[in-house]
Protein backbone atom coordinates (compact mmCIF):
# COMPACT_ATOMS: atom_id res chain seq x y z
CA UNK A 1 0.00 0.00 0.00
CA UNK A 2 1.33 3.14 -0.81
CA UNK A 3 1.69 5.60 2.16
CA UNK A 4 -0.65 8.08 2.34
CA UNK A 5 -0.08 12.02 2.01
CA UNK A 6 -0.19 13.78 4.90
CA UNK A 7 0.25 17.53 3.45
CA UNK A 8 -0.79 19.16 0.39
CA UNK A 9 2.81 19.09 -0.24
CA UNK A 10 2.83 15.36 -0.49
CA UNK A 11 0.53 15.11 -2.47
CA UNK A 12 2.51 17.76 -5.35
CA UNK A 13 5.24 15.00 -4.62
CA UNK A 14 3.95 11.97 -5.72
CA UNK A 15 4.46 11.93 -9.24
CA UNK A 16 5.24 14.44 -12.03
CA UNK A 17 1.58 13.80 -13.05
CA UNK A 18 -1.44 13.62 -11.53
CA UNK A 19 -4.21 11.71 -13.48
CA UNK A 20 -7.30 13.62 -13.86
CA UNK A 21 -10.01 10.73 -14.09
CA UNK A 22 -13.79 11.43 -15.12
CA UNK A 23 -15.50 8.40 -14.38
CA UNK A 24 -18.81 7.35 -15.99
CA UNK A 25 -19.31 3.60 -15.25
CA UNK A 26 -17.80 2.56 -11.63
CA UNK A 27 -17.32 -1.07 -13.36
CA UNK A 28 -13.97 0.44 -15.18
CA UNK A 29 -12.32 2.67 -12.09
CA UNK A 30 -10.22 -0.48 -10.98
CA UNK A 31 -8.80 -1.71 -13.98
CA UNK A 32 -7.82 2.29 -14.73
CA UNK A 33 -6.27 2.60 -11.38
CA UNK A 34 -4.15 -0.39 -11.73
CA UNK A 35 -2.78 0.29 -15.12
CA UNK A 36 -2.45 4.15 -14.09
CA UNK A 37 -0.17 2.33 -11.15
CA UNK A 38 1.22 0.21 -13.29
CA UNK A 39 2.96 2.83 -15.49
CA UNK A 40 4.02 4.66 -12.44
CA UNK A 41 1.52 6.93 -11.46
CA UNK A 42 0.33 5.98 -7.92
CA UNK A 43 -1.93 9.69 -7.53
CA UNK A 44 -4.96 9.18 -9.18
CA UNK A 45 -7.63 12.26 -8.92
CA UNK A 46 -10.97 11.04 -9.58
CA UNK A 47 -13.17 14.12 -10.32
CA UNK A 48 -16.71 14.44 -8.87
CA UNK A 49 -18.41 15.21 -12.28
CA UNK A 50 -20.46 11.81 -12.40
CA UNK A 51 -22.80 10.21 -10.27
CA UNK A 52 -20.20 7.33 -10.15
CA UNK A 53 -17.54 9.13 -9.03
CA UNK A 54 -18.25 7.81 -5.13
CA UNK A 55 -18.22 4.52 -5.79
CA UNK A 56 -15.38 4.56 -7.96
CA UNK A 57 -13.10 6.34 -5.24
CA UNK A 58 -14.50 3.65 -3.02
CA UNK A 59 -13.99 0.32 -4.83
CA UNK A 60 -9.79 1.87 -5.69
CA UNK A 61 -9.49 2.51 -2.39
CA UNK A 62 -10.64 -0.97 -1.59
CA UNK A 63 -9.09 -2.94 -4.22
CA UNK A 64 -6.24 -1.19 -5.24
CA UNK A 65 -4.47 -0.30 -2.22
CA UNK A 66 -1.44 1.06 -4.31
CA UNK A 67 -3.12 3.85 -5.53
CA UNK A 68 -3.18 7.03 -3.71
CA UNK A 69 -6.87 8.23 -5.21
CA UNK A 70 -8.20 11.56 -4.06
CA UNK A 71 -11.22 13.29 -5.10
CA UNK A 72 -10.98 16.02 -7.35
CA UNK A 73 -13.52 19.17 -8.44
CA UNK A 74 -14.58 19.36 -5.18
CA UNK A 75 -16.52 22.80 -5.28
CA UNK A 76 -18.96 22.24 -1.82
CA UNK A 77 -18.54 21.58 2.08
CA UNK A 78 -20.52 18.34 1.44
CA UNK A 79 -18.72 16.88 -1.22
CA UNK A 80 -15.61 17.22 0.69
CA UNK A 81 -17.42 15.27 3.69
CA UNK A 82 -19.22 12.74 0.90
CA UNK A 83 -15.60 12.10 -0.54
CA UNK A 84 -13.85 11.42 2.57
CA UNK A 85 -16.15 8.73 3.30
CA UNK A 86 -16.04 7.59 0.30
CA UNK A 87 -12.29 6.73 0.78
CA UNK A 88 -11.05 9.78 -0.80
CA UNK A 89 -6.76 10.24 0.55
CA UNK A 90 -6.78 13.24 -0.61
CA UNK A 91 -8.97 16.70 -1.68
CA UNK A 92 -8.53 18.73 -4.82
CA UNK A 93 -10.87 21.97 -5.88
CA UNK A 94 -11.17 24.40 -8.87
CA UNK A 95 -11.31 27.48 -7.01
CA UNK A 96 -11.61 28.21 -3.01
CA UNK A 97 -13.84 29.94 -0.75
CA UNK A 98 -13.03 30.40 2.98
CA UNK A 99 -15.93 27.76 3.96
CA UNK A 100 -14.84 25.14 1.39
CA UNK A 101 -11.36 25.36 2.74
CA UNK A 102 -12.66 25.11 6.01
CA UNK A 103 -14.48 22.43 5.34
CA UNK A 104 -11.63 20.72 3.38
CA UNK A 105 -9.73 20.84 6.64
CA UNK A 106 -12.16 19.58 8.77
CA UNK A 107 -11.78 15.93 6.81
CA UNK A 108 -8.13 15.85 8.07
CA UNK A 109 -7.15 15.17 4.52
CA UNK A 110 -4.70 16.91 2.69
CA UNK A 111 -5.95 18.64 -0.06
CA UNK A 112 -4.94 20.83 -2.87
CA UNK A 113 -7.45 24.27 -3.07
CA UNK A 114 -7.61 25.85 -6.70
CA UNK A 115 -6.03 29.36 -7.50
CA UNK A 116 -6.37 31.79 -10.53
CA UNK A 117 -5.05 34.91 -9.60
CA UNK A 118 -2.49 35.96 -7.29
CA UNK A 119 -4.33 37.53 -4.62
CA UNK A 120 -6.23 33.91 -4.14
CA UNK A 121 -3.03 32.57 -3.63
CA UNK A 122 -2.15 35.09 -1.01
CA UNK A 123 -6.02 34.51 0.55
CA UNK A 124 -4.55 30.98 1.02
CA UNK A 125 -1.05 32.04 1.78
CA UNK A 126 -3.19 33.72 5.08
CA UNK A 127 -4.34 30.59 6.16
CA UNK A 128 -1.22 28.46 5.92
CA UNK A 129 -1.40 27.00 2.55
CA UNK A 130 1.09 27.01 0.34
CA UNK A 131 0.54 23.71 -2.12
CA UNK A 132 -1.90 25.15 -4.47
CA UNK A 133 -4.25 23.97 -7.38
CA UNK A 134 -3.74 26.72 -10.21
CA UNK A 135 -6.60 26.29 -12.42
CA UNK A 136 -7.80 26.45 -15.43
CA UNK A 137 -4.11 26.66 -15.94
CA UNK A 138 -3.62 27.18 -20.13
CA UNK A 139 -6.65 29.46 -19.50
CA UNK A 140 -5.54 31.67 -17.21
CA UNK A 141 -2.08 32.41 -18.07
CA UNK A 142 -0.23 29.26 -18.34
CA UNK A 143 3.61 28.51 -18.09
CA UNK A 144 4.63 31.64 -18.52
CA UNK A 145 1.91 33.21 -15.28
CA UNK A 146 3.24 30.74 -12.79
CA UNK A 147 6.71 31.56 -13.31
CA UNK A 148 5.86 35.17 -12.95
CA UNK A 149 5.11 34.02 -9.61
CA UNK A 150 8.49 32.66 -8.07
CA UNK A 151 9.48 35.98 -7.48
CA UNK A 152 6.80 37.61 -5.51
CA UNK A 153 5.51 34.05 -4.00
CA UNK A 154 8.08 31.92 -3.54
CA UNK A 155 6.64 29.76 -1.31
CA UNK A 156 3.79 28.55 -2.78
CA UNK A 157 4.43 25.16 -5.27
CA UNK A 158 1.55 24.37 -7.85
CA UNK A 159 0.10 21.29 -9.58
CA UNK A 160 -1.59 23.22 -13.01
CA UNK A 161 -4.62 21.69 -14.34
CA UNK A 162 -6.41 22.39 -17.46
CA UNK A 163 -5.96 21.94 -21.07
CA UNK A 164 -2.22 20.94 -20.77
CA UNK A 165 -1.25 17.86 -22.83
CA UNK A 166 2.03 15.47 -23.01
CA UNK A 167 3.55 18.31 -25.54
CA UNK A 168 2.87 21.19 -23.22
CA UNK A 169 3.83 19.48 -19.43
CA UNK A 170 7.05 19.64 -19.87
CA UNK A 171 7.43 23.12 -19.63
CA UNK A 172 5.01 23.43 -16.45
CA UNK A 173 7.31 20.88 -14.47
CA UNK A 174 10.50 22.83 -15.56
CA UNK A 175 9.40 25.53 -13.40
CA UNK A 176 10.60 25.54 -9.37
CA UNK A 177 6.95 26.35 -8.17
CA UNK A 178 5.73 23.59 -9.77
CA UNK A 179 5.27 19.83 -8.21
CA UNK A 180 3.24 17.99 -10.50
CA UNK A 181 0.74 18.96 -13.25
CA UNK A 182 -2.52 17.25 -13.63
CA UNK A 183 -3.95 15.64 -17.03
CA UNK A 184 -6.76 14.08 -18.48
CA UNK A 185 -4.41 13.08 -21.69
CA UNK A 186 -3.40 9.82 -20.08
CA UNK A 187 -7.28 8.62 -20.18
CA UNK A 188 -8.71 9.13 -23.12
CA UNK A 189 -13.18 8.32 -23.45
CA UNK A 190 -12.24 5.97 -25.99
CA UNK A 191 -9.46 3.76 -24.39
CA UNK A 192 -11.40 3.09 -21.35
CA UNK A 193 -14.55 2.79 -22.89
CA UNK A 194 -12.61 -0.20 -25.53
CA UNK A 195 -10.84 -1.63 -22.16
CA UNK A 196 -7.53 -0.79 -23.02
CA UNK A 197 -5.47 -1.26 -20.13
CA UNK A 198 -2.15 -1.69 -22.19
CA UNK A 199 -2.19 1.82 -23.98
CA UNK A 200 -3.62 3.36 -20.33
CA UNK A 201 -0.17 2.51 -19.05
CA UNK A 202 2.05 3.25 -21.91
CA UNK A 203 0.52 6.81 -21.33
CA UNK A 204 1.37 6.68 -17.60
CA UNK A 205 4.86 5.34 -18.45
CA UNK A 206 5.50 8.09 -20.54
CA UNK A 207 4.11 10.34 -18.20
CA UNK A 208 5.92 8.97 -15.58
CA UNK A 209 9.08 10.19 -16.94
CA UNK A 210 8.06 13.78 -18.10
Amino acid sequence: MTTSPRSGADILDLAPVMPVVVVSDAETAVPLARALVAGGLPGIEVTLRTPAALEAIGRIAAEVPEAVVGAGTVVSPGQARAAAEAGARFLVSPGCTADLASAMADTGLPFLPGVGTVSEAMALLERGLSALKFFPAEAAGGAAFLKSLTGPLPQVRFCPTGGITAASAPSYLALSNVGCVGGSWLTPADLVSAGDWGRVTRLAEEAAAL
